[in-house]
């Protein structure tokens, strides 16, 4: 059934709703009112970050530094409902919205701004930091050291601003030869004279506003770096035991300790003990022996080392300056067994069992550390919390 239409005192009743008037003025007035309070706070936000900028350079040394200064950027804040009282700013119906977007603005401006100040080219605290290896740490006669180190600077290191110094046995200070090159110094001694002894050396590094850092080491010649020990060496067997005496000194970290028979191919050594860098042991079992045969067994160790999130190799060889020979028995099982392997980190990432023929001590790998922020986001994130604590102090002295 089709409803009746209103008619009379009920119709006239719906028909009287009326459009509330726009008052333009009262809205422009407000949104100038808006407009002037976030350039205010923008300007004072801009003064404090100056001024937190001049007790930052004050409190350098200062474990607490950060706090401290993220203590003056807060309490300083309690000065802007002054600021606009101060400029006759009408806050009637501020709200808590605008109170929300002035400590924001305030907050935000301060921070940016400082984090701008705090850094190059306004201001440098950080010295280069460097990473320096030494390959290997100990040498044998006819060998070289390596000496290679990873630079990072915020501001920057060019090759004028890096002294590099070794002092010999003697006491002679040696002029070096050295390249610099993205970010990588690279140096190579190659002990012309055969002098044995302790080498030491200096490293100084200074950036363009003279901030400097300073190493120092040392590493060694000596003929007792790298030795096979074991006194059986004439009618070997599968089962028998090759031992190897190597200096832990190669090296800080693990080095891989191998061998060449009649320069044929690498290969690698277990260490007896996987805990002990200086004992190795090997068997006639692998290949590249053979039975029956009067062999030349040259021993070698590589001292290697990955800078972080740098995926290039950087390494160099001691080779052992005896040459030793060995005889094998008529044993079908020497030479069947393949040569160990290094551990192999993309399958440890890919969580895969490592191969049975890995070496029992984990050689140096590439190694990649993301980004950390840095406490300016931490700083970042107490005053947006600062922000919440005031305007909820705000909110609350209203409603009081």
């Amino acid at each position: 059934m089709a409803k009746r239409r209103k008619e009379g005192a009920d119709a006239e009743e719906q028909l009287d709703f009326q459009i509330p008037k726009f008052d333009e003025e009262a809205f422009i007035k407000k949104e100038r009112r808006n407009i002037k309070t976030l350039f205010l706070s923008f300007l004072f936000g801009l003064l404090i970050s100056i001024l937190c900028f001049g007790f930052w350079t004050l409190l350098e040394g200062s474990f607490l530094r950060w706090e401290l200064v993220l203590l003056v950027g807060v309490a300083n804040s309690i000065w802007i409902k002054y600021l606009f009282v101060k400029l006759n700013i009408d806050l009637t119906e501020f709200g808590r919205k605008g109170w929300l977007s002035t400590y924001a603005v305030y907050f935000l401006t301060w921070l940016l701004v400082l984090t701008v100040l705090v850094n190059p080219p306004f201001y440098d605290a950080e010295a280069p930091h460097v990473d320096i290896a030494v390959l290997p740490g100990i040498q044998e006669t006819g060998g070289t050291i390596f000496i290679v180190a990873s630079i990072i600077d915020n501001v920057g290191v060019s090759k004028e601003g890096i002294s590099f110094t070794v002092t010999d046995p003697l006491g002679t200070t040696l002029t070096t030869e050295f390249t610099y090159e993205n970010t990588i110094f690279r140096y190579t001694y190659e002990n012309p004279s055969n002098l044995f002894g302790t080498y030491n050396y200096t490293f100084i590094v200074s950036d363009v506003n003279s901030k400097k850092t300073t190493k120092t080491g040392s590493f060694i010649y000596s003929n007792g770096t790298l030795q096979i020990i074991s006194s059986q060496r004439t009618g070997l067997t599968s089962g028998d035991t090759i031992l190897i005496q190597a200096n832990e000194l190669i090296s800080p970290v693990n080095f891989r300790v191998f061998y060449r028979i009649e320069n044929g191919s690498e290969i690698n050594v277990n260490r007896k003990d996987a805990a002990d860098k200086q004992k190795y042991e090997t068997t006639p079992e692998f290949k590249g022996w053979n039975p029956n045969e009067n062999v030349t067994v040259t021993l070698f160790a590589e001292a290697r080392y990955y800078f972080v999130n740098n995926p290039e190799k950087f390494s160099n060889i001691v080779r052992d300056t005896t040459n030793y020979q060995f005889s094998t028995a008529n044993d079908l099982n020497i030479g069947t067994e393949e040569p160990l392997v290094e551990y192999n980190i993309t399958r440890a990432l890919q969580n895969k069992e490592q191969l049975p023929n890995t070496l029992n001590y984990v050689t140096p790998y590439p190694i990649n550390i993301g980004a950390t922020p840095g406490f300016e986001i931490v700083i970042f994130m107490l005053a947006i919390i600062a922000v919440v604590f005031l305007f909820k102090r705000k909110k609350k002295d209203n409603k009081t």
